[in-house]
């Protein structure tokens, strides 16, 4: 994801002052530029790096950030810049694996009006979108909303219904995604493949912010919504030719100490045939919260088998916030 504030997008792709139907200019300044430490020997350094950055958007009074989780994962440091250059240290108050949400808190005024938030509900595909990233309408982005639709990510997530716009975002981490009213409507998460007029484009897939409602609080009291935990078993899988195939474990994750092992074939989750990543995942959450058994049918170089996995909350894997 580019992080350098030397480049624009062409004055025709910008969101234009004059023909916003809101206050543009305070929209585009509710997204803060958010950089993460990670310590070397956190769980999601390997795959995440451990020097993360993308954006916020500030979503209360307070100083109350909404931004994509993975950005401040096992964060030890935060610190926050906006769009006329104050920087202010963050904390990393909460993550939800379900959404992809994350929160953080500003440790000092931003000097910045919060993005009130509005519905996903509200609109339809085809429909006119703005993706804003931190650094002003140089980095904002006329889109238009290609889809809504489920998503399966390989990493043991889905979204019933996933926000997906195209052209392209290039700083889409934790970018806002703002509706013609002005409201937020999506928070950025991934740079995505998208059929467009029967052409493959670069687009952008955002968590709709309805999402969030349900959990604030809980989030905001607990570091996470309060019920139990999903199953997790450590596998990062995709689809290939109709099948689940494994495509990676987690370091001494469930799956991987259970043996299952890279380019099995999943076959069954609890005794029932699976077709997609999305049916998988699900079947492997029906089973029970964190800590309960799962049976895979896997086939291995031709021969099946079933390996029993006791799953487990991907939470206790990784580091805790720091209290502030």
């Amino acid at each position: 994801m580019a992080e350098s504030a030397n480049w624009a997008f062409p004055a025709a792709l910008q969101p234009s002052l004059d023909e916003a139907r809101f206050d543009l200019a305070s929209a585009l300044d509710a997204v803060v530029l958010l950089h993460a430490e990670i310590p070397e020997d956190a769980f999601t350094a390997p795959i995440l790096g451990t020097e993360r950055a993308g954006n916020g958007v500030v979503i209360r009074e307070d100083g109350l950030i909404l931004t994509i989780g993975y950005l401040i994962t096992e964060a030890e440091s935060i610190w926050l810049t906006t769009n006329r250059g104050t920087v202010v240290q963050g904390h990393a108050l909460a993550y939800d694996q379900n959404t992809g949400f994350g929160l953080v808190l500003a440790l000092g005024p931003l000097g910045v009006r919060p993005l009130a938030r509005g519905s996903a509900e509200t609109i339809s595909a085809e429909e006119p979108v703005i993706v804003i990233g931190h650094g002003g309408r140089a980095h904002s982005l006329k889109a238009t909303l290609i889809a809504k639709r489920e998503f399966a990510g390989y990493w043991e997530y889905v979204l019933d219904e996933a926000l997906f716009t195209a052209p392209a975002h290039p700083q889409w981490g934790g970018a806002a995604l703002v509706g013609e009213d002005g409201r937020l409507i999506g928070i950025g998460s991934l740079l995505v493949q998208e059929a467009v007029a029967g052409k493959s484009v670069d687009g952008n897939m955002f968590v709709p912010v309805d999402l969030l409602a349900p959990v604030l609080e809980e989030m905001l009291q607990f570091g996470r919504p309060a019920h139990p935990p999903r199953a997790w078993l450590g596998i990062y899988a995709t689809e290939m030719d109709g099948h689940v195939v494994i495509g990676g474990l987690a370091p001494g994750g469930p799956a991987e100490r259970a043996g299952v092992m890279l380019g099995d074939l999943v076959l069954e989750v609890a005794g029932e045939r699976v077709a997609g990543l999305a049916a998988a995942f699900r079947k492997i959450w029906g089973a029970g919260p964190a800590g309960s058994e799962v049976i895979l049918t896997l086939s291995r170089r031709g021969a099946a088998s079933r390996v029993q996995v006791r799953s487990a909350d991907r939470s206790d894997y990784l580091k805790k916030p720091r209290l502030h």
